[in-house]
């Protein structure tokens, strides 16, 4: 006998009689004259599922298409099968990595073979035979196996790294997938099928390939390669320093971890940031010395690491005998009536134009020129900025040094002369994959050490902290990546061992977002995300580590 019962569609906001047992698709195929959407997949209990997934009880469900967040995200995994599945028919013998998120697509490479340009006939190839697999219409094939089983499918598909991952994952039970006679595993659910995913291009790209996907905000149009070389140049050099200690990927550290060569590990890391900061330091003093770079300006986005950049910079400076002085771009904000207002009537104070540009420019103008100038305080309680009897001259061997979002705008100074100006640019640019076919995501990086720093510093819960994240990255959407080319400097903060430390922070800080909150299924995917880490004690860390701005007992004064 099947059972009836009622789901709840959030996007009718209707409840719906269905059979137990009928997948989200089935049931979407009896609606679909009311829900004016093509979904690629859905929320379930706020959880992203696919669509061959079956209901057996009372759920809340909402179909998501291609232009969500969530559906995007199952549009490119599914586009990374559907590249592994026409490597594996036309070259089988050759290995796809993909790579790094670059320039508005996914840089992919064959692995063992990055040292030479790959052939555009070859990617030609590639391409014809995806676009095949869409007019085919294939299903992606969701199965659920042993996981000891679903290694041997991997190792006898010639999928080392992702053998390696399962082995030290600890999980009983593996979900893979299915595309005709190849299999795979991906970090969340794939489309239905192939027919779902016509929408792409793949171009020549380096040494590789560029994987792009649809336009976010035009979808029926694919998204356009965005030049970002000096990008793709910090990225290029972690990826080189992975190969050398031979961690490329989580089941490779997992291995180290395992190991226990986890104190090695984290003291070269260390050095190479440190290697980072001494360059830099050594760049802006020979500047200094022809005459030029008397502002040091450090941009980034949001939980980059730029406040330690800054602090770490300095030391650095020092040891070039350059004495550094701080100025806070906050203290430039307008009166708060002044301030400009976002598209929700709310005070915008990631606007460039929060800031008095006129009487910061003027500053500036004054103290390279060597006169003495009043420096300002923003009241934040009174929105008003006020002047308490505090100035600044810069001596000899004095540079000012400033960090903020606007760095790297050249709206923000644009009276003075770029010579007097040495941008530099932080992020967190993860250069560690998951494995072969799953990298992992710098805005995942960076919203996880967010979410431990607000929790431990600001009282803020990991709830309200995902909440906020879509706007904070509108905002660096606006008004950071459009300039970060600008830099004459881009400084990668993150560090190969930190998401492994990280975990035993965040994990409890998520587990708190309760299971109706719209925001529990973006927890529960940084929850499955961190599973794939082994853990590394936080005492391991050094106290004058980036990852102590975000986990505290950092030697230095935030």
């Amino acid at each position: 006998m099947i059972r009836q019962f009622k789901i709840f569609c959030k996007n009718t906001e209707e409840y719906i009689d269905i059979d137990g047992g009928d997948s989200l698709l089935d049931i979407y195929e009896t609606m679909q004259t009311r829900l004016p959407i093509n979904p690629i997949c859905a929320k379930v209990n706020n959880k992203t599922e696919n669509l061959s997934y079956p209901v057996f009880g009372p759920k809340m469900v909402e179909y998501l298409d291609a232009s969500s967040k969530e559906g995007y995200r199952v549009y490119i995994r599914s586009l990374c099968m559907m590249l592994y599945k026409a490597l594996h028919d036309l070259y089988p013998q050759r290995r796809l990595l993909v790579d790094l998120s670059i320039a508005g697509g996914y840089y992919c490479i064959l692995k063992h073979e990055s040292d030479q340009p790959i052939d555009p006939q070859l990617v030609d190839a590639l391409k014809l035979r995806m676009k095949q697999l869409a007019e085919q219409d294939i299903t992606f094939v969701r199965r659920e196996r042993l996981t000891t089983d679903v290694i041997e499918m991997f190792r006898k598909q010639n999928l080392p790294d992702k053998v390696r991952l399962l082995e030290t994952s600890g999980n009983l039970y593996t979900v893979f997938y299915k595309l005709g006679d190849v299999v795979d595993s991906y970090a969340g659910a794939l489309a239905p099928s192939t027919g779902y995913i016509k929408n792409f291009d793949l171009i020549p790209y380096k040494n590789g390939m560029l994987l792009l996907g649809p336009d976010r905000k035009q979808p029926d149009k694919v998204t356009q390669p965005q030049p970002q070389e000096k990008l793709f140049k910090a990225l290029e050099e972690h990826v080189e320093f992975n190969k050398i200690i031979r961690i490329a990927d989580v089941g490779e550290l997992n291995r180290v971890i395992r190991g226990k060569h986890v104190p090695l590990l984290i003291n070269v890391a260390e050095a190479l940031h440190n290697q980072k900061f001494a360059k830099m330091a050594a760049d802006i003093a020979d500047r200094y010395r022809q005459g030029g770079a008397r502002v040091v300006m450090i941009a980034g986005p949001s939980s980059s690491g730029k406040t330690t950049s800054a602090k770490r910079l300095s030391i650095q400076l020092v040891t070039n005998y350059i004495i550094p002085k701080v100025i806070s771009l906050d203290n430039y904000f307008v009166d708060r009536q002044h301030t400009p207002r976002d598209e929700s009537g709310d005070y915008d104070y990631e606007s460039l134009y929060a800031l008095d540009l006129e009487q910061f420019n003027k500053d500036l103008r004054d103290l390279i020129d060597g006169k003495e100038v009043p420096m300002p305080t923003y009241n934040f309680e009174t929105g008003q900025r006020e002047y308490k009897g505090n100035t600044l001259k810069l001596e000899e061997n004095n540079i000012l040094l400033m960090e903020g979002i606007h760095g790297l705008n050249p709206d923000l100074t644009p009276q003075i002369d770029p010579a007097m100006k040495y941008l530099v640019y932080v992020s967190a640019l993860t250069t560690l994959n998951i494995d072969d076919h799953n990298w992992i995501s710098t805005s995942d990086n960076r919203l996880l050490r967010r979410i431990v720093r607000d929790f431990k510093y600001r009282g803020v819960n990991a709830r309200s902290t995902i909440a906020r994240w879509p706007s904070v990255r509108r905002g660096e959407e606006k008004w950071i990546f459009p300039f970060q080319e600008n830099a004459d400097a881009m400084f990668n903060s993150s560090l190969m061992f930190e998401l492994a430390v990280m975990k035993e922070y965040a994990m409890p800080i998520l587990k708190q977002v309760p299971v109706n909150a719209p925001e529990y299924g973006e927890a529960y995917r940084l929850m499955r995300f961190l599973d794939y880490f082994e853990s590394i004690p936080q005492q391991d860390v050094p106290h004058t580590s980036l990852l102590r701005e975000f986990l505290g007992g950092s030697s230095f004064t935030y």
